[in-house]
């Protein structure tokens, strides 16, 4: 059995802190864990590290919050740190944070999902831009990018339309690791590159159960990596009126709504997205869109993880759900757009295009993205990109 790849958590503990005469503030959640099953912050503390602060992103450092919700500022039960919470804040409050927290490094171990409007990655980049105005260095512990490194798909931000759910010009699946993410990220702010502590046997053409690390949910709607891996295609629809399973046991696997009926599978089935069966599906989700109604819709099945191409699969969900109920379908604009990163999107399904035509049309911007923007930043090596 192949051995499990390294994190960058795990090179740490392995070779005693590299943070000795340093406090050290800690951006973290409950998926940055050691191979046995540590937290980074009780493995930092065990390693002998001046650990003197804890930083929640979106779901908090216990991970107990919410889609769009953080833990409040508190004290960790189990370490005594005081804990700060950074989700969506200005630079400006970042940077009084960390100024607080009296730190002299601050380290980020965030298992990110892959996907370019994931928050972890503008909180990466929040916190890089605020430490930069107090000269605090920032440390990446890299974990491994759970759709590979390969493969880069999607539509690719334009800069007027960066947000929270989106703060640079990259492509929806960009392949890029959290390490390599921080180096690109500081070339765009003009701000020092982190420290990245890198991963070891990491295979970039493989998805994320072939590091043999255990999956522990960067969110409590990616519950699975096959729930990751549809993600960045399925995550469209939160820009419009329609479930993304939130609130059931298989959130972005299962898509629908209560004015939808059977056919809507069955269009979508028609469609033959690559590597996914498709079910005819009901739920009642317990919370979010539709809560405590039923909903019809489909289920994704991931029959071939290697072969699906996630954007893909949104713009054909979206296509058949327009060529259908075309009266029903709603577009949040604003939300939508900053999902798609423009609203080249939403005006395409709105004049009518097919699934294939928009697809194209991200095609030759993603593969520049891909063998020229993000080349400087790598880390890991790439072989057979697409």
């Amino acid at each position: 059995m192949t051995a499990p790849t390294a994190t960058g958590l795990d090179q740490v503990i392995a070779a005693g802190t590299r943070f000795a005469g340093r406090r050290v503030g800690l951006l973290t959640h409950p998926a940055a864990i050691t191979s046995d099953g540590r937290h980074a912050a009780h493995a930092l503390l065990d390693a002998g590290c001046d650990l003197r602060a804890l930083f929640g992103p979106e779901h908090g450092v216990l991970g107990t919050a919410q889609a769009g919700e953080s833990e409040a500022a508190a004290t960790d039960s189990s370490t005594g740190l005081p804990v700060y919470d950074t989700y969506d804040h200005s630079v400006e409050h970042l940077t009084g944070m960390l100024a607080e927290s009296r730190i002299d490094v601050l380290v980020v171990d965030l298992q990110n999902s892959g996907a370019r409007f994931f928050t972890y990655e503008s909180s990466l980049y929040d916190a890089m831009a605020a430490a930069a105005k107090i000269d605090v260095p920032v440390c990446v512990l890299d974990r491994p990018n759970p759709l590979g490194g390969r493969v880069v798909a999607g539509p690719v931000l334009h800069q007027e339309f960066t947000s929270f759910v989106g703060r640079a010009a990259i492509p929806v699946r960009h392949g890029l690791t959290m390490g390599e993410l921080g180096r690109l990220f500081a070339a765009r702010l003009g701000v020092p590159a982190p420290e990245v502590v890198p991963l070891a046997g990491w295979d970039a053409a493989k998805l994320f159960p072939a590091t043999g690390l255990p999956w522990v949910p960067p969110s409590p709607n990616l519950p699975t990596p096959t729930s990751a891996l549809i993600y960045p295609g399925t995550c469209f629809l939160e820009g419009t009126n329609v479930s993304v399973g939130r609130g059931t046991t298989t959130p972005f696997e299962l898509v629908g709504a209560p004015w939808l009926d059977r056919t809507f599978a069955e269009r979508l089935r028609a469609a033959a997205p690559t590597g996914i069966a498709v079910r005819e599906a009901y739920a009642t989700p317990a919370f979010d869109r539709y809560a405590g109604q039923q909903i019809c819709g489909a289920q994704l099945h991931v029959t071939d993880p290697d072969a699906v191409d996630p954007p893909a699969v949104g713009v054909m969900v979206l296509c058949a759900l327009r060529d259908g109920w075309l009266g029903r379908l709603r577009f949040r604009d604003k939300h939508f757009d900053l999902l798609a990163g423009s609203d080249e999107l939403r005006t395409a399904l709105c004049k009518g295009a097919g699934a294939e035509e928009i697809l194209e049309q991200w095609r030759a911007p993603a593969r520049r993205f891909a063998e020229l923007e993000r080349e400087p930043y790598l880390l890991y090596p790439r072989e057979g990109e697409c």
